[in-house]
């Protein structure tokens, strides 16, 4: 006896992007020496290669799947602690309804940020400030993320944020604690062809030995994000607040950081970049006040170079670097300020 097949059709993509270039910092260490470097973990957007694809299931309902990896384009090691596939790594069904998924992913706070930060993961940015904005994601985790009419609605809920090796910023799913590692968030955003804003939350778990102060189960790391952005001719406007309450940090648990820049499509093949942001700790002197510029030129569909530079003024006792693009970390003395330069290319494929 033979059973009927059916065909459906299936979809696979290879996918990524290799950026960096050389990058030029002064005021770095104790000695206020001039440090240059090429760039290992994000020159416009980080370095990463990937697959993804949908199978069509029939009634309106389709899988998916993306697994994507970071690399050092200037080395080729793998980053996020050398996983195979440490950005993404996840299926799910989605319908009308929206989108399931289980796995590896980005929590709600990166949809909340996507369009309103001007320069995002840049080298001099928003990371610079807060690292956690270059990488929200949560290992173990479920999401829901739907838009209906404009209105797009999503959350994530993860067992275990992190189930990399010893030393990771926590140690995964936990059988003798319900809340250890877990964390959450939730997003409701508006967008239009002109227009759009949105509302997020994020929140991070401890658990005994956790990295990032969070040494306890009891302890939090969250975050509420505003953010909005408009679209006038040629330009792109966009800013939001952040508001932070971070248990591992004890004399200052809160925090706001504030953002806005715009983008301007010079000609087809040149546009420019601009963002200032100031972080502020409520109760103390700490702050830091960043200014970055960015202008690209795309040589084809594919490859574009760019230049871009950054300035961060410190103060109280922060030591912020003006990147975060590069690693060993390489910050200026406390309350001390700091120039870097870089220019690079970029190529998708």
């Amino acid at each position: 006896m033979s059973l009927p097949t059916i065909a459906l059709a299936q979809s696979v993509t290879l996918y990524g992007v290799v950026d960096t270039g050389v990058e030029v910092l002064n005021h770095t260490g104790a000695n206020n020496s001039a440090l240059v470097r090429m760039n290992n973990l994000s020159g416009t957007v980080p370095s990463r290669w990937g697959l993804r694809g949908t199978e069509d299931l029939g009634g309106g309902f389709k899988s998916a799947f993306v697994l994507e990896s970071g690399f050092a384009p200037d080395s080729g090691v793998s980053n996020q602690a050398g996983r195979l596939f440490g950005r993404q790594a996840w299926v799910g069904l989605n319908g009308r309804w929206g989108q399931l998924a289980l796995g590896r992913q980005y929590t709600m706070l990166f949809w909340a940020t996507l369009d309103a930060d001007m320069l995002g993961p840049n080298t001099f940015g928003s990371s610079s400030l807060d690292s956690y904005l270059a990488n929200p994601r949560a290992d173990n985790a479920i999401s829901y993320k739907g838009t209906f009419g404009g209105v797009t609605l999503g959350a994530t809920y993860s067992l275990g944020r992190d189930a990399a090796p010893a030393g990771a910023p926590c140690a995964g799913e936990n059988p003798a604690d319900r809340r250890a590692c877990r964390e959450w968030s939730a997003l409701i955003g508006y967008n239009t062809s002109a227009w759009g804003m949105a509302v997020a939350y994020d929140s991070l778990r401890g658990a005994a030995g956790a990295g990032a102060g969070l040494g306890s189960s009891g302890m939090k790391d969250d975050r509420l994000s505003l953010s909005g952005y408009a679209n006038i001719g040629k330009a792109k406007l966009g800013g939001g607040w952040i508001r932070r309450d971070n248990d591992a940090n004890p004399a200052t648990p809160r925090s706001d950081l504030w953002y806005g820049g715009a983008s301007y499509t010079v000609t087809p093949a040149f546009s420019v970049d601009a963002e200032v942001l100031f972080l502020r700790y409520h109760h103390s002197a700490n702050k830091a006040w960043l200014y970055a510029a960015r202008a690209n030129y795309a040589l084809s569909k594919r490859t574009t170079v760019y230049g871009t530079a950054g300035f961060i003024d410190n103060g109280g006792h922060l030591a912020l670097s003006v990147s975060s693009g590069g690693t060993p970390a390489a910050p200026p003395t406390a309350g001390g300020n700091q120039l870097g330069a870089m220019l690079g290319i970029k190529h998708i494929f």
